[in-house]
């Protein structure tokens, strides 16, 4: 972490969420601190893309507040909103890059759509964001062109356009192979690093979680709440949990909390 660990940039709090009368998440309250990466842990059907879902405003839950950068984005006006929008980007798991549209004019489209700047700006604008995921030679090439690690890295490419304070990934490593998804960890900790970003990632992948991972929540899919909380190396060595260790230490479930 590169600036101070009190710096509250995200507040979740008291979020109580689910679908009709399904309660998935309930009494969630964290804080994400300025420049770190944290990472939403837990097995599968835990509610992790559910809470990623809520934190950006894509949803509503049932209770509780979100606030990002200083505005509580679940009951805000759509102007507030707007303006939130702009402090944070989004990767999701499978990239969502317009399949009919070059990688280019992916990134252009989200600058078009936020601001008024002149096409040479927006192009120079995409180009950057490209070099510094490693695609400055991909900028006219056709998602369908691209492997999964490279689309993933021209989605955050794509995340990146207007400059935001917090990135969202959803499952960055899901899908890649052992080399591709260490250098999708070593793309993550250089753009934490280089431009200060803070990264919020939902996975499940414990090689990425200890390498890239400041701080993460555990979720638990029976209690529907978060039971751990903390750096992951810790967690692994300390936590008294019997789940936190079963997962850290990938350990066969007894039937209860299963993957």
């Amino acid at each position: 972490m590169t600036v101070a660990e009190n710096e509250v940039i995200i507040q979740v709090q008291d979020l109580t969420g689910g679908y009709g009368d399904t309660v998935i998440l309930k009494d969630i309250t964290f804080d994400v601190h300025r420049g770190e990466v944290f990472i939403i842990l837990g097995g599968s059907g835990c509610g992790k893309s559910t809470l990623m879902k809520y934190m950006i405003g894509l949803e509503k839950p049932f209770r509780g507040q979100v606030y990002v950068d200083g505005i509580e984005i679940i009951h805000t006006s759509e102007v507030d909103y707007k303006k939130a929008i702009r402090s944070f980007g989004v990767m999701y798991q499978h990239g969502a890059l317009f399949g009919s549209m070059n990688l280019m004019e992916n990134i252009c489209l989200v600058l078009e759509e936020f601001t008024d700047l002149p096409r040479e700006a927006m192009m120079s604008i995409a180009q950057m964001r490209l070099n510094q995921v490693g695609l400055g030679d991909a900028a006219y090439k056709m998602p369908s062109d691209l492997s999964g690690g490279m689309r993933k890295r021209a989605a955050i490419a794509r995340a990146m356009a207007l400059d935001p304070k917090i990135l969202f990934l959803d499952e960055p490593s899901a899908g890649l192979d052992p080399i591709t998804s260490a250098q999708m960890d070593e793309l993550i900790l250089r753009l934490s690093k280089t431009l200060n970003i803070t990264f919020v990632i939902v996975t499940h992948e414990l090689t990425s979680i200890f390498a890239v991972a400041d701080r993460c929540i555990m979720l638990d899919g029976d209690a529907r709440t978060i039971v751990a909380a903390g750096n992951p190396h810790e967690l692994r060595e300390n936590s008294d949990n019997r789940w936190v260790q079963q997962f850290f230490h990938r350990q066969a479930s007894d039937g209860a909390n299963q993957l």
